[in-house]
């Protein structure tokens, strides 16, 4: 899809009258009336950075510093704000979600694209404000099932801050804080304050706004790291964890704290920005800069929508009833439950990215370079052109933002398109159960191997586990527990284990100290035997069995116990599940990539992020004006955005990049990609 520019170009300049201290009020672009009249006056209400005004009705709705809202009752032991009781998460997490290294694929073959869009979305609406109350998850190296070295301690975890005036009694229990605006706004790129934005605008950063570039800066076409204006220190605050911490120069600065998380994000937010400027170049020169960039603005953020809604929920599953147009009484501030416990699809967060280019791209000089950062190169015989893979894992991937540059935009966000996304189910790939954000220790000779091995003995020091500390969240901020959830959103609640999971069966095997007549003596025993996790039998994308042990790609998997067995072991009765816990073990529903309860959160949450904005981008009339006026659209598929901003040309693209290419099933690699 290409843009051409308005042929009734503005021949004389106005000024822009930009009202309201956080950028909400009237934009005022150029008059065509002073050009023969041949236009109307060209006015457009600008969204605000931090949400308000965004519903004129409620000018405090889904701002900045709002509390999350609750479906349902907060469970904390107290009734008020202490962390209810449960089963220790990394137990937990070593029964449940530990993949023993084999990582099941989407049996609808969405692409990898699914969980960085997710997390691009995820990081535009919502951020709990941390608070400094330390819950710590205590680790046990004496655990049956734990297979990882751990010499610093308890997993560390910090609960979120208490939002003012909540948690004083029952009737008022603890509640959080949302620190961005619950609004898809392209906040990752914009952020919520002007001094951040002044900061990322090109121009001098002077602390003001008048004179600011139209466009972002992005030195080479890539984010700008904190050192680029010289002083660190007056730089905007980013997240440093692993090869960034005491290194926060190499950082690159974004509109949301986030940015440096890992290289697919990088890579995504880095697209947008260059959306942004390439917006910018095609506008008239008789615009000003600060015209030129709400315009660019007003576009993105509705691309964002536009791909949100037009690809990645169709992608995932996730109908939503027919659009009727804004409703002011609709609120857009997200649910705790939602934030909390279901839109972590953890799992589905692949291991690996295998990046397959022309030999001929990189100089020696750059080979070595990636290598020493984590990345293994590998030539691939019999291609013509001559190819290499570069195999980037997520360890690789962990604040480590100069990588992008490194290989090259392009070939980064082609590969997410290339390769099937793992299975939202219960399984979580080591790189983010064992060491996240972790980086091998002194003294590690080939760091490679640590990252596509993480229990492999001297490589890492700590255990980090998201998948414990996702179940350690959803108890600091008072979810309820699985049952008492589905009954929330108005599902009925389970009345077994093996209703839950689809099972056929919640009993351990004989051989494992379980049986029909299995007792909780038999029961704790089986679930402390470490081969209750075996695999017994692998699927393929058709159906196919796979020898245990083999390269192939599996989409199912069978193991010496069922999910309900251990479910049951862990946890003695259904009353007690954890939200996040029972939601990813629920099977699919047909054509989706969520189970019932993780599909009606979804459900509800999107839909009010749709109604409740009054500039989303099937509500805006701006947005088809600034199209008559300059070509500009914001309805481009992702795929076409990578073209247009990259070198990968849209030939080499599936149209619909949240969907893989059919898999080649005898050549499939597994290997934790």
């Amino acid at each position: 899809m290409n843009e051409q520019d308005d042929p009734h170009l503005i021949t004389r300049r106005q000024s822009l009258s930009l009202i309201g201290g956080t950028g909400a009020g009237l934009l005022v672009a150029p008059s065509a009336a002073l050009a023969g009249r041949r236009e109307p006056r060209f006015r457009f209400a600008a969204r605000s950075l931090d949400g308000v005004g965004a519903n004129p009705a409620h000018p405090s709705w889904g701002k900045v510093g709002a509390n999350y809202r609750r479906l349902g009752a907060a469970r904390y032991a107290d009734g008020i704000g202490a962390m209810a009781d449960g089963p220790n998460p990394r137990y937990i997490s070593n029964r449940i979600f530990n993949s023993l290294g084999v990582d099941l694929f989407s049996e609808r073959n969405v692409s990898q694209w699914v969980w960085v869009w997710g997390q691009f979305l995820d990081h535009t609406f919502g951020l709990a404000e941390a608070g400094t109350e330390d819950a710590s998850i205590p680790f046990s190296s004496s655990d049956p099932l734990e297979s990882f070295t751990n010499t610093l301690g308890p997993i560390p975890f910090t609960r979120n801050a208490i939002a003012p005036d909540t948690g004083r009694s029952p009737s008022n229990p603890r509640q959080q804080v949302n620190t961005v605006n619950s609004y898809i706004d392209a906040w990752p790129l914009y952020g919520g304050t002007h001094e951040r934005l002044n900061w990322l605008r090109t121009g001098p950063d002077d602390g003001k706004a008048r004179g600011r570039g139209g466009k972002l800066m992005l030195p080479g076409g890539y984010l700008p790291h904190a050192r680029v204006r010289g002083d660190v220190k007056a730089a905007p605050i980013m997240q440093l964890h692993g090869r960034l911490i005491g290194n926060p120069g190499d950082a690159v600065v974004a509109g949301d704290v986030r940015a440096n998380e890992n290289d697919e994000l990088t890579a995504v937010q880095t697209l947008f920005a260059r959306q942004h400027n390439r917006i910018v170049d095609r506008l008239p020169r008789q615009l000003s800069d600060e015209e030129k960039f709400q315009i660019a603005r007003r576009i993105v953020g509705a691309t964002q929508q536009y791909i949100t809604y037009h690809e990645f929920l169709p992608a995932v599953g996730v109908t939503l009833s027919p659009y009727r147009g804004y409703q002011s009484h609709v609120k857009t501030e997200l649910y705790d439950e939602f934030a909390t416990a279901g839109y972590r699809m953890h799992s589905m967060v692949n291991g690996e990215v295998h990046i397959n280019v022309d030999a001929s791209r990189y100089m020696s000089a750059q080979i070595s370079a990636l290598e020493a950062m984590g990345v293994s190169v590998t030539p691939m015989p019999g291609t013509s052109p001559p190819q290499i893979q570069l195999d980037m894992t997520q360890n690789s991937a962990f604040f480590n933002p100069d990588l992008v540059p490194e290989i090259g935009l392009g070939p980064i966000l082609e590969a997410l398109g290339k390769e099937p996304g793992y299975k939202n189910d219960e399984q979580i790939d080591d790189s983010l159960r064992s060491v996240l954000f972790e980086v091998p220790r002194a003294g590690v000779t080939d760091p490679a191997a640590c990252f596509n091995n993480p229990s492999m003995a001297g490589c890492f020091q700590g255990v980090v586990d998201l998948g414990a500390i996702d179940i350690q969240r959803s108890r600091d901020n008072g979810t309820p527990t699985y049952n008492e959830l589905r009954e929330a959103v108005g599902l009925a609640g389970q009345s077994s284990f093996m209703q839950l999971t689809g099972d056929s069966t919640e009993e351990f095997p004989h051989g494992l100290g379980g049986g029909h007549h299995s007792g909780p003596h038999t029961v704790g025993h089986a679930i402390n035997n470490p081969n209750i996790l075996a695999f017994t039998e692998l699927l393929n994308l058709e159906g196919n069995p796979i020898p245990t042990g083999s390269t192939t790609r599996a989409v199912r998997g069978t193991r010496r116990t069922t999910l309900a067995a251990r479910l049951r072991g862990v946890y003695g009765s259904l009353d007690t599940i954890d939200a996040f816990v029972g939601m990813i073990s629920e099977p699919h529903l047909p054509g989706s990539e969520l189970g019932e309860l993780q599909h009606a959160l979804w459900t509800k949450q999107f839909t009010a992020l749709r109604d409740g904005d009054r500039f989303f981008y099937r509500n805006d009339p701006v947005l088809e004006e600034i199209h008559r006026r300059f070509g500009v659209t914001h309805k481009h598929t992702l795929a076409e955005l990578i073209a247009l901003n990259t070198d990968i040309p849209e030939s080499s693209l599936q149209s619909n990049v949240f969907f893989a290419p059919p898999p080649a099933l005898a050549t499939q690699a597994l290997g934790g990609g």
